[in-house]
């Protein structure tokens, strides 16, 4: 039946004439005869440039998940891929997946009158992917973007979504937590980690009910800063790991530009409540610092965002990040660990599995200037010297520990160690 509200239909058209339309368009029609047939409905298609990303996301999760919302009504290309193969890579063991594929496949969702299907356009002067959404009306797309976004919000609660800033804008990856680390695992003054955990757990209890009453603007910005190796990234990750809210990373790059710093925001967004974490801050490009300045300004692009940077230079940290409240609220030194810290991190360490307390002692007194990374590779050095002697000198090792660590500050080596020596194409057969 001819509709007269449109000018061309795929019937009507010559393919010789119109021959990119009439490829694209011919798997539309096709598609849409298709869900009539099966659904008894007539689909209107939709563009997106907002909420694509997940859309997708939820589509996958679904799939994966084998979730009653979800049918498949049929596959695009006969010869075309139905599933997709992946792997899993916890601490200890390698796992293989094969689950369903998103591309080449026609998934309705029948509680909200929706369909998708992501399929390959394959056109003379190269392939292209197009994401195609139908819907019964507007009022069953929106009902189902409320269900995307509140889906989401669950799934995205086990994982971290990393954002990179590329030249081709902004990638996002997820990535499962598979390392837990607790709040017991971090070590910090008392205080200190009483009052930032204090922090963070007021901002995602009841809704944020506390800033409410006490009409406090909902959102919080911390700068955590000091050497590298005494426990930032470990903070965060017992954030991540004990918090029931989203938590995205963002990586700053030299390809950080106004347009990614604003598709970051819109996209964290749509998670509030939720943690966003910038390592490394003072990397921002000084040319888009005015453009990130006023994003934080904005009267609702924080809302609900619990902000956290970091950084090993804070030196290098635009004076403007923290001379205005709302961008960073409160600043945190991370400092090299006490004596007393230095004897927690061991015995968490189970070192007392190796070393007598005495020798316990010893270790603490000769690693006054010790990072936990550090102290980390000093405990890995004594495991190995024990378990291949069954004794260890611990002046020695905390020696070649620190010589080493002097030579990596002042870039100073054995001057015999050429650099020719480096590689494989240094070794010479005898």
């Amino acid at each position: 039946m001819k509709n007269n509200n449109v000018l061309f239909q795929i019937g009507e058209v010559d393919r010789e004439a119109l021959p990119y339309y009439y490829d694209f368009g011919k798997i539309v029609s096709t598609i849409q005869e298709k869900l009539a047939a099966e659904t008894g409905i007539e689909f209107q298609m939709y563009s997106d440039s907002d909420t694509s990303n997940e859309i997708w996301d939820i589509l996958e999760e679904d799939l994966k998940e084998e979730s009653s919302e979800l049918q498949l009504i049929s596959y695009i290309y006969k010869e075309g891929e139905t599933k997709t193969i992946s792997s899993n890579h916890t601490d200890k063991t390698m796992e293989f997946i094969v689950k369903p594929r998103v591309e080449n496949g026609l998934y309705y969702y029948p509680n909200y009158g929706v369909a998708l299907s992501r399929v390959m356009i394959f056109q003379s002067d190269g392939d292209m992917d197009r994401d195609l959404i139908f819907a019964k009306n507007d009022a069953c797309l929106v009902s189902f973007l409320k269900y995307v976004l509140k889906r989401k919000r669950e799934y995205i609660k086990n994982y971290v979504t990393v954002f990179t800033d590329t030249d081709d804008g902004v990638e996002t990856e997820i990535e499962s937590i598979t390392s837990l680390v607790t709040r017991d695992d971090v070590f910090l003054e008392d205080s200190l980690k009483k009052e930032i955990y204090r922090s963070i757990d007021q901002f995602f209890s009841e809704s944020g009910e506390f800033f409410k009453t006490y009409e406090i603007p909902y959102k919080r910005g911390i700068l955590l800063y000091g050497k590298p190796g005494n426990g930032k990234t470990t903070l965060v990750k017992s954030i991540a790991s004990s918090i029931n809210a989203p938590v995205a990373y963002w990586q700053i790059t030299e390809f950080t530009s106004s347009y990614t710093i604003k598709e970051v925001f819109t996209s964290v967004l749509k998670l509030t409540p939720m943690v966003l974490v910038i390592e490394d801050i003072d990397s921002m490009p000084a040319s888009v610092r005015s453009v990130f300045l006023n994003i934080l300004d904005g009267a609702t692009s924080k809302e609900g965002i619990f902000l956290i940077g970091t950084t090993n230079y804070p030196e290098k940290i635009d004076p403007a990040l923290m001379n205005r409240s709302g961008r960073f609220d409160r600043a945190y030194e991370i400092k090299l660990p006490t004596k007393d810290l230095r004897h927690q991190y061991l015995v968490r360490k189970k070192i007392d599995r190796i070393l007598s307390e005495e020798e316990i002692q010893e270790v603490i007194e000769a690693t006054t200037d010790f990072s936990y990374a550090q102290l980390n590779e000093l405990y890995a050095s004594i495991a190995l010297e024990w378990h291949y002697d069954q004794k260890v000198d611990i002046t020695r090792l905390c020696a070649a520990l620190k010589s080493d660590q002097h030579k990596q500050r002042k870039q100073k080596w054995d001057e015999s160690f050429s650099t020719a020596s480096m590689g494989f194409t240094g070794f010479t057969s005898d």
